[in-house]
């Protein structure tokens, strides 16, 4: 009720401001002024006002950065994700400085060239040197970019060593499975039209190096400091493995096998004692503890406090239940991963 009431309040207050312009308008008329007339005073208030909201922007800007930069992802837990980082700073410089660079001129130029009768404008129809000026400078910063960008790239997609451990990614509406390859470090055959519902990655039992696969599902564990290539596959859709702590991601297409590989530099235990994550996690622990409800009130939660851990993410929209795709990824010492993957069994050992 007071949600409808305060909606009625603020169209009320539009449709006032309407009439109070218009009254404002037809008192001038009866003056003998020409409201619609735009005169040199005018356009002079105007630039000033272009000046101030030049400064003020800024300031919301700055007011932006400090505020949100903060809350953004911690360092890279990942060897590759270092670099990526390094070229997400560089891209955003440049941006930035663009950014500052034309917004000053545009607003500048509007509060000192603001019209006025006996000014007129110079007609420049070209310039040769302004043209190569601006496509030239625009080109070779492009091409340095994507050269960093190419070579980043390559370094997370080119093939693993011999000594990574192999993963299947499978991802469907509306889950992940994990499948390690064993051993032998090899992942056996799979083919869709064996997918059943006991057999739902479609593995063939004939094949001798799928007989030590292990799936899992929830989470998975890889080792801090060894390098894991992951071969990803999707069922009915495209998907998107993301792992944003990792700054990893790739798409899962239907029909075919797509790679990329990282080496994790932080464990699970590790990242919690980050003094941005702990931070972090406060805040989601603070609004986890107050739940909005239907009436709009709030009650408090009794859930216990949420710890972080690395995650795998959908970051394609699949589906109505595209949300749910999740899944736990847990960075621990080769000893712990040992035993971990230890006390898995293999599929067909079941």
């Amino acid at each position: 009720m007071i949600k409808f009431l305060v909606y009625i309040a603020i169209i009320l207050a539009v449709f006032a401001i309407g009439y109070l312009v218009r009254v404002f308008e037809l008192a001038s008329s009866l003056k003998g002024n020409k409201p619609h007339i735009i005169t040199d005073k005018d356009n002079k208030i105007m630039s000033k006002f272009m000046l101030t909201f030049l400064v003020v922007f800024f300031i919301f800007v700055i007011w932006n950065l400090k505020s949100f930069v903060p809350i953004m992802l911690p360092v890279s837990a990942s060897e590759q994700g270092v670099e990526l980082d390094w070229l997400f700073n560089f891209n955003m410089a440049i941006l930035f400085f663009v950014f500052t660079i034309t917004h000053i001129l545009l607003f500048w130029f509007a509060y000192k060239y603001y019209g006025r009768k006996e000014n007129t404008a110079t007609y420049f129809p070209h310039s040769n040197k302004l043209e190569m000026v601006w496509t030239i400078i625009p080109a070779i910063v492009l091409a340095v970019i994507i050269i960093f960008g190419l070579k980043a790239w390559n370094k997370i997609t080119q093939p693993a060593s011999k000594d990574a451990i192999v993963i299947q990614l499978y991802a469907k509406q509306f889950d992940w499975t994990a499948r390690y390859a064993g051993k032998d470090n090899e992942l056996g055959a799979s083919d869709y039209k064996m997918i059943t519902s006991d057999n739902s990655l479609g593995m063939d039992p004939a094949d001798t190096k799928g007989q030590d696969d292990i799936i899992v599902r929830n989470e998975f564990h890889i080792p801090v400091g060894k390098e894991v290539e992951f071969k990803m596959n999707a069922r009915e859709v495209i998907h998107s493995a993301f792992f944003p702590h990792f700054r990893a991601q790739m798409n899962c297409v239907p029909g075919m096998t797509t790679m990329l590989h990282f080496t994790p530099t932080t464990t699970t235990a590790e990242i919690r004692k980050n003094p941005d994550v702990i931070r972090q996690m406060k805040d989601v622990n603070a609004v986890r503890a107050k739940r909005v409800i239907g009436t709009g009130d709030f009650t408090t939660g009794d859930d216990k406090p949420v710890e972080f851990n690395y995650i795998l993410l959908c970051n394609k929209i699949c589906g109505n239940s595209h949300y749910n795709m999740q899944m736990t990824v847990v960075v621990e010492s080769e000893e712990d991963y040992n035993k971990w993957i230890a006390s898995k069994k293999p599929y067909f050992s079941k």
